[in-house]
Parts: structure tokens; C-alpha cells; sequence
């Protein structure tokens, strides 16, 4: 089954060349469905390149999603033209009376500063309250679930004394407990990191309502829920494209930055090649998010 987007936004001619099922919204209106309603707010400054991402991870379920976009209102992003946040993006305020099945909050380059120093982070506190009432599941990715770390749970992140930067191999926490959230996955997977901040994984041990799922050496505890799998936290970017990682990194270069060649990525010595190694992992947990955390869990009329 499809996801549902605007049929003018860039993502739906990206989705449609690699054939994945994307619909317009006027056709989907004549599908007798019920769709899954997943909002994205989108904190990152590559707007339409992290959109991209996401919807491309779900598109991969059985499922008929619908995406609505979500901005900030408390901050304007500088790195997207205003055109295409106000023709695809809603404000928060739009939307804050909907009902929503899933909600991914996105990951954002403020990891250095303090959470209440962020230009967004009181308008922030109000979604994050309002996802208690209004969304079934939602996904945190990165500082964004950093900040749902601290803002629900009162666990602080500490810097790290160089960027936790490049690919890393994580291991599935097994406990003879079958874990919905990572069926298929293997015991060992990789995924993509790039921050400078870290939460030690003691400090989620100590909250009786949270479990860690996966852990890796170097970039600490990876995937965290709650107990009724209505807050999932990635601290990595399942979603990154083949070439994200490379771009950041030129990007720190260009900057005169600190910065090392991203760990385990780059398949040759020249650096122009890339092994990627992460995507069926990522594949197969957003199905799995869908699947046991929204599909199964959302109540089919949220007025009941």
C-alpha cells in the first residue's frame, strides 16, 4: 500500500522513479480505508532531504499512510526556502486538535546546547505534552529522543569528547522476552551516528518504565521504549541515504571543523566509495513500528 503525499512535493517524483507506491491525496480520498495518520515534525535543517528519508522507510508496510508535515512555529528554518514550508509544512497549531497514529520528531543539530537554551524547546514541551493525549506511538530520533529523554523522564546528556561519527555494529539485547520491535532484525545490525552527545545507558536502566533493545560499544544504548510502546527512541539515523554521512562530513570540513572521516563507512582508501549496511535493519524496524506500535495498538475511530 501506498504512502499519501502532496503530489507536488520533491519526495513524491524521488519515491515515484525508485517505484515505490506513493498517492496523491485527491486519489487517495476515493480509497474506503481507513489510513494510518503519521505526522512528521521535522527539526531538521535539510527539510525536504529528511522528509525524503522518512517516507521512503514508510512506505514499506502494507499499510496506507498519510503524512502530514509539521514546522515550528517558534523557529524559522533559514536552510529551506519559506516557499516550500508554507506550501507542504503545517504549524503545530494547525494540527494540535488532530488525532494521530504515529509521530516521528525528528533528530536536530543542537545536541551542544542546553535543552532550554534551544529557540523551540517551550513550544517543543507543548507537542511533547500533547503526544501524551493525541498520538498513539510516537518515534524519537537523535536529540529529538534526547529531548524526550530529559522532558519525560528527567535523563540528562553528557558531551562526548570527540563526535560520535561514522557506522557502528549494535547487538540486540536478548532476555528470552520476544520483542515486537525488532523481529527480524539480527542479533547483530549497524546503524548510523553523528552527534556529540551521548545518554549513559545506566541512567535509562534506573526508569522502571523504559528497556533498551540495543546497545553498541561505542555509541551506547541505541533503541529504547516504553513499556506500552507509546515512545520509541532511535539515537542514531536508521534513515540516512548512502551519501548522508559524506555530506556532513565535507560539510565539517568546509567549516575548518575537528572532524575524522566517518568510522566503518567509506569502503576504500580513496574515499569515494560507501558500504551500506544499515538499510535492511531500518527497513525492517519501521515496518515493525507500524506494525505493533501504531497499527496494532490505534483505536480505528479516536473519537471512541
Amino acid at each position: 500500500m501506498p504512502i499519501v503525499i502532496d503530489k507536488d512535493i520533491p519526495a513524491y517524483k524521488i519515491l515515484a522513479d525508485e517505484r515505490i507506491f506513493v498517492m496523491d491525496k485527491e486519489r487517495a480520498y476515493s480509497q474506503d480505508i481507513r489510513p494510518i495518520e503519521i505526522a512528521i515534525l521535522n527539526l531538521m535543517p535539510t527539510k525536504e532531504t529528511t522528509e525524503t528519508q522518512f517516507m521512503r522507510l514508510l512506505s514499506n508496510s502494507p499499510l496506507q499512510v498519510n503524512i502530514t508535515l509539521i514546522k515550528t512555529e517558534s523557529y524559522r528554518s533559514t536552510h529551506v526556502e519559506a516557499t516550500h514550508l508554507e506550501k507542504f509544512y503545517k504549524n503545530f497549531s494547525e494540527v494540535k486538535n488532530s488525532k494521530f497514529d504515529g509521530l516521528i520528531i525528528t533528530g536536530a543539530p543542537v545536541e551542544n546546547m542546553d535543552f532550554e537554551d534551544v529557540a523551540y524547546w517551550k513550544e517543543l514541551e507543548g507537542i511533547l505534552e500533547w503526544t501524551k493525549t493525541n498520538v498513539t506511538s510516537t518515534l524519537f530520533i537523535c536529540w529529538g529522543a534526547q529531548a524526550a529523554l530529559h522532558y519525560f523522564y528527567g535523563i540528562k546528556k553528557h558531551p562526548l569528547k570527540e563526535k560520535c561519527f561514522g557506522i557502528f555494529a549494535h547487538q540486540r539485547v536478548m532476555d528470552g522476552q520476544i520483542e515486537p520491535l525488532m523481529r527480524g532484525i539480527s542479533d547483530e545490525f549497524h546503524m548510523p551516528h553523528s552527534r556529540h552527545t551521548i545518554i549513559y545507558a545506566e541512567d535509562i536502566k534506573s526508569v522502571d518504565d523504559l528497556k533498551i533493545l540495543a546497545y553498541s560499544k561505542r555509541a551506547g544504548a541505541s533503541i529504547i521504549r516504553s513499556s506500552d510502546y507509546r515512545r520509541v527512541f532511535v539515537t542514531g539515523h536508521m534513515e540516512y541515504d548512502r551519501d548522508t554521512l559524506k555530506k556532513e562530513y565535507e560539510r565539517d570540513l568546509a567549516k575548518g571543523l575537528p572532524i575524522k572521516p566517518p568510522a566503518n563507512y567509506f569502503a576504500d582508501k580513496e574515499m569515494s566509495k560507501v558500504k551500506m549496511n544499515w538499510t535492511s535493519s531500518a527497513t525492517l524496524f519501521y515496518v515493525n513500528w507500524l506494525n505493533y506500535c501504531v497499527y496494532q495498538l490505534t483505536p480505528y475511530d479516536w473519537k471512541n
